[in-house]
């Protein structure tokens, strides 16, 4: 009765239960046998040698403890706890000791407390009598030699701890403050190489010619071609010599923003049939400079003559530095050699290398006297200037015998003669005070006859000739000028001539509005893509949209 219920409860006969008894001895047997060789293999088998640490003696065998010795032992025991623990503050010392080094604090006396802390816990062990006592000895240790040496290690370890609850705080606020300082390295770099690619890349676009204006000038000139009857050259007129009228000198090879210098003093003029454009261009641009003004006669009877900058013979190598310096190999090399690695080098000079600083056109502003002999005064306009006021009163003003009539752009210590000219160099030193007001290019009312009298295009000569190696600036027209209307400059109101609207994103609307001529000085003209676009209305508004090549060229206006 008893079989069969046990057989009916494993759902099988009597047979397999005595099979599932036999297995389950021989499981039990195996388990035994094995927990026995595990307990023999701890008690035969020592502990595998270990390290020394920071304040094992030179020479000496550290303690081997095994299952037994510990039982046997305890003495022992003690001394390798406190072995133990002196380690472990030797090595927390000395990692505060290293922070200290990495982080190059001023606590120098804080370090040499760790340091003789670290070396103390040694000298302790390296005592001769410890050594004898407690490490190198094969007989039962002393339990009073063993008490003064832990006696002495627990003075060690509070002087440490106390140290260590000291010095925390500060270390890892210092730890903090130096990963901060190299994440912003870290991210300063990051954005001086940013900047220097963004200059570069802005410099490519304002050198580049878009190709709206491109196609600008290749439409005017396919008109040219196709129609030469047209534009025959037209004869002088006697306005353009006329010393009783208001006379302009326009130098550049960019046709729209002419025609929009133009027109914004033509529409802002009271009595436009006195005023008298000079228009110098480059010979390529001539033909389309010329086409233009036919096809878009300048309006309310004001006067323009257009000629070409070669038109002037006198104007060659023999007598202009800037066109002998172009034939300089080294000049040749500074200005165009294409070098990858040269691309990014200097942010700050890179504006310098375009070599429109050497172009005739560009320092034709230097000859004034002699490319219109008949007159007395002359305005001269940058063709990235607007002009928004009447213009009359500059030819009013008391030049009180001043050849320069500018507005001054220094504020503080900001744009004064030591931005512009080399200080280091004895000659610039000896002539000139490095805290001089600089004043701006783009709007400079000349009196030529004091020009004249002053000789200042020799003046201009001299300098430009002693910077041939650019040791006195690094190029360019302002600097020129600085030097060669050095005290023969009168300032100007500032609301005559508002200045940095192709680099200045800040200037304020109201200082804007209120200028007579507003400059758009910088990389970012507003002819380009990259002028700024809160700018760019004051420009645009004096863009002949009905012009229908500028239609045909899509000027994005």
């Amino acid at each position: 009765m008893a079989v069969a219920v046990r057989g009916g409860r494993f759902g099988s006969g009597g047979g397999f239960g005595m099979r599932s008894f036999f297995t389950y001895r021989i499981f039990v047997s195996a388990l035994l046998t094995l927990l026995f060789l595990a307990t023999f293999s701890v008690l035969l088998t020592s502990h595998p040698p270990r390290k020394h640490t920071a304040i094992d003696p030179p020479g000496s065998g550290r303690v081997r403890r095994t299952f037994s010795a510990l039982q046997s032992d305890p003495l022992k025991t003690r001394l390798e706890l406190i072995h133990e623990t002196a380690n472990n503050h030797v090595a927390l010392v000395n990692a505060y000791a290293a922070y200290a080094r990495k982080l190059k604090l001023e606590i120098s006396k804080q370090l040499k407390m760790f340091d003789d802390l670290a070396q103390s816990f040694s000298d302790i062990q390296l005592k001769e009598n410890y050594r004898a006592a407690l490490f190198e000895t094969e007989n039962p240790i002393d339990e009073e030699v063993l008490r003064q040496f832990e006696k002495e290690v627990k003075d060690k370890v509070k002087i440490a701890r106390l140290m260590v609850v000291e010095t925390k705080e500060a270390y890892d606020n210092q730890l903090k403050i130096q990963k901060l300082r190299d994440t912003i390295f870290a991210v300063y770099e990051l954005l001086m190489k940013a900047k220097k690619n963004g200059a570069f890349a802005s410099s490519i676009a304002a050198k580049s010619t878009p190709k709206s204006l491109h196609c600008l000038a290749m439409r005017l000139l396919e008109e040219r071609i196709a129609h030469p009857e047209k534009y025959a050259n037209d004869e002088p007129q006697p306005e353009f010599e006329d010393p009783n009228l208001y006379h302009y000198a326009i130098f550049s090879d960019n046709v729209i923003a002419i025609s929009v210098v133009v027109n914004s003093v033509v529409k802002n003029a009271e009595e436009p049939w006195k005023h008298v454009f000079h228009v110098v261009t480059e010979r390529m641009n001539f033909a389309a400079t010329k086409v233009w003004f036919n096809m878009r006669p300048i309006q309310r009877g004001a006067h323009i003559e257009i000629k070409a900058v070669d038109s002037f013979k006198f104007l060659d190598s023999s007598y202009v530095p800037v066109l002998r310096q172009l034939e300089s190999p080294s000049v040749k090399k500074f200005y165009f050699e294409t070098r990858a690695d040269n691309a990014t080098k200097e942010m700050k000079g890179m504006k310098f290398r375009n070599p429109k600083y050497l172009s005739l056109l560009n320092h034709l502003r230097f000859y004034l006297p002699e490319l219109y002999p008949k007159l007395h005064k002359i305005l001269f306009l940058d063709d990235d200037v607007v002009v928004q006021k009447d213009l009359t009163d500059l030819w009013k003003i008391d030049m009180d015998g001043k050849v320069n009539a500018a507005v001054n752009t220094c504020f503080g210590s900001f744009h004064r003669l030591a931005e512009y000219l080399n200080f280091s160099h004895p000659l610039i030193k000896e002539k000139f005070n490095s805290r001089s007001c600089a004043w701006a290019f783009g709007m400079n009312m000349f009196d030529l006859d004091a020009w004249r009298r002053e000789k200042c295009t020799e003046e201009y000569h001299y300098w430009q000739n002693k910077n041939q190696g650019r040791s006195l600036w690094k190029l360019g027209t302002l600097p020129a000028g600085l030097v060669t209307f050095y005290s023969k400059t009168k300032a100007l109101d500032k609301a005559w001539h508002a200045l940095g609207l192709g680099i200045n994103p800040s200037i304020s609307m109201e200082e804007i509005k209120k200028a007579a001529v507003i400059h758009f000085n910088g990389d970012m003209k507003p002819w380009l893509d990259i002028g700024m676009n809160h700018y760019k209305q004051f420009w645009t508004k004096y863009v002949d949209n009905e012009m229908e090549f500028v239609q045909m060229c899509n000027f994005g206006m």
